[in-house]
Formats: C-alpha cells, sequence, structure tokens
C-alpha cells in the first residue's frame, strides 16, 4: 500500500477549496473524515511520492551528505518551505516526496537507477501542478509529455527562483527561462516591442494554449489589450491610423502588417 502525504500546494488550492464540501460529504459516508478533515479542507491536497520498490525514506539528511550544494540553497527554495522536521512524516515533504524513498540509492552509493528523476520524467511535478499538467494536454504546448523537453529547462526545483531555468545563464530575469531557447525573438532590437518588457507571458502562454504559437487569445484582441481601438464615425481608430478595412485582412501580424511582432532593427511601427 503506497504511503500517502499531505502538502499545502498553492498550484491546487483553487480546486481544493471547490471540491472541498463535496468530497467531505462523500468522505463521512465512509469513515473518511479525519483524512480529508486534515488534508481537503485546509487548502491541501492528498499525493503520493514516486515508488522505488524496495526502498525506504531516509529523509534530507541523508541526500545532504551527497548532494551538499543542493541541500543548501533547497531550504530557501519554494519547494523547500514546506518541508517540515517536526512532523511524523518528515521525510515525504523534502526530496523524498520528488524523488521517492532514497535507501536502496544511498545504499548503492547514488546509483541513478534506485532513484527517480522529475528531470527525465514530469510525473512527479504533475502529481502536484495539476493545472500545469492540463495545460501541456491543450493543442498547441510546449512537447514535456511527448518527452522532448523536461521541467528543469524552464525551472529549477532546488533554488530559490522557481521561474529561472536550473543553471541558467544570467541573462535579463524577465524572459531568460524562454530566452534559453528563443534567442532569436529574445535579442536586441532598435525598434522593441514594449510588450517584451512585461515577459513573454504577456502575450504567450508558457506551458499549452487553445491558440497558435502558444499565444493568450487568437486574435487581434490579443493587440487591443495594450493598443486602444477608438470607434469613430466611419473609421476604426488605433493610435493615429485608421485600421477599419486592415482588421478585416485578420489579425495585426497574419493580415501581413506589424509581421516583427517581437522587435524590428528596421521599422518603428515593426512592419518588418
Amino acid at each position: 500500500m503506497p504511503t500517502i502525504r499531505c502538502l499545502p500546494l498553492p498550484a491546487v488550492r483553487s480546486q481544493t477549496r471547490s471540491l472541498g464540501a463535496s468530497v467531505l460529504f462523500i468522505g463521512a459516508a465512509v469513515g473518511l473524515i479525519p483524512l480529508l478533515s486534515s488534508c481537503v479542507s485546509v487548502d491541501r491536497t492528498v499525493a503520493a511520492p514516486p515508488t522505488i520498490e524496495g526502498a525506504s525514506f531516509v529523509g534530507n539528511a541523508a541526500c545532504a551528505d551527497c548532494h551538499t550544494n543542493i541541500t543548501r540553497i533547497f531550504a530557501g527554495s519554494p519547494h523547500g518551505r514546506y518541508h517540515r522536521d517536526d512532523v511524523k512524516m518528515a521525510a515525504l515533504t523534502g526530496c523524498e516526496s520528488c524523488h521517492g524513498p532514497g535507501s536502496k540509492h544511498v545504499a548503492a552509493a547514488g546509483a541513478r537507477q534506485f532513484i527517480f528523476n522529475p528531470g527525465r520524467d514530469p510525473a512527479a511535478c504533475f502529481t502536484c501542478h495539476l493545472e500545469t499538467h492540463a495545460e501541456f494536454n491543450l493543442p498547441q504546448r510546449h512537447p514535456v509529455i511527448e518527452g522532448r523537453m523536461n521541467c528543469r529547462q524552464c525551472h529549477d526545483p532546488h533554488g530559490p527562483d522557481l521561474m529561472r531555468p536550473a543553471g541558467g545563464l544570467a541573462m535579463a530575469r524577465l524572459n531568460e527561462s524562454c530566452a534559453h531557447c528563443h534567442r532569436d525573438q529574445a535579442r536586441p532590437f532598435v525598434f522593441e516591442h514594449e510588450a517584451i518588457r512585461e515577459g513573454c507571458v504577456a502575450c504567450h502562454q508558457p506551458h499549452g494554449s487553445i491558440a497558435p504559437k502558444l499565444l493568450v487569445q487568437r486574435d487581434a484582441n490579443l493587440c487591443l489589450k495594450c493598443h486602444a481601438q477608438v470607434q469613430q464615425p466611419g473609421a476604426v481608430m488605433i493610435g493615429k491610423v485608421d485600421h477599419a478595412q486592415l482588421l478585416r485582412l485578420g489579425t495585426c501580424w497574419s493580415a501581413g502588417c506589424h509581421t516583427a511582432v517581437h522587435g524590428s532593427n528596421i521599422h518603428p511601427k515593426l512592419m518588418h
């Protein structure tokens, strides 16, 4: 029977709040009130760590014997702040909550086949990040489920900044994760698109989207979030230009106008 753990998980708080009442009602019928009251009704979720056959939990201290650099910074990380040394199942809130029980890994002097590596398999991440898992099943997505990318390419699970790639360069902080791969879009331009200052997520969903190119919206409404459209008699003004006829051609970029959406070295209106 797998061991279960209860962790406070902001990523799923919205789901657990809405489900709390109905789950508690069902739990009363089967005698699970103590478990559900301690986990669901206090913004927690029940999740099982990865299973390593024949292995038992050894705790963070055993991991620190070899992984000194990681454990030193882990305590101050968002994941590390969920760890509690003073609870009965302390091992289940630390390293082994993502990597599985480590006794066989320790006994085999760090043999990799006896530990779970979320960098190779996102299953451990998806155990808690339910909404993100759903986004990776949308039509347009980064290929994490397909195995061509992994969560560590964009997130450092052990460090203080989850939004920074593990071992990433000290580039402009806001778009660093994206620039790690999308270098052409993140390079300096003579005429920059000001939205870049807000970050790539101003226009793109980082995990998955129903719109092409992971856009947050599929049509000109994306641009109109920043560029106000003003109705005038016989005209639709965006900036100082009448776009009444142009809007019929498609989005601001698919119509063939503002095609240099990330920035241009030639045209101040990002025409090319």
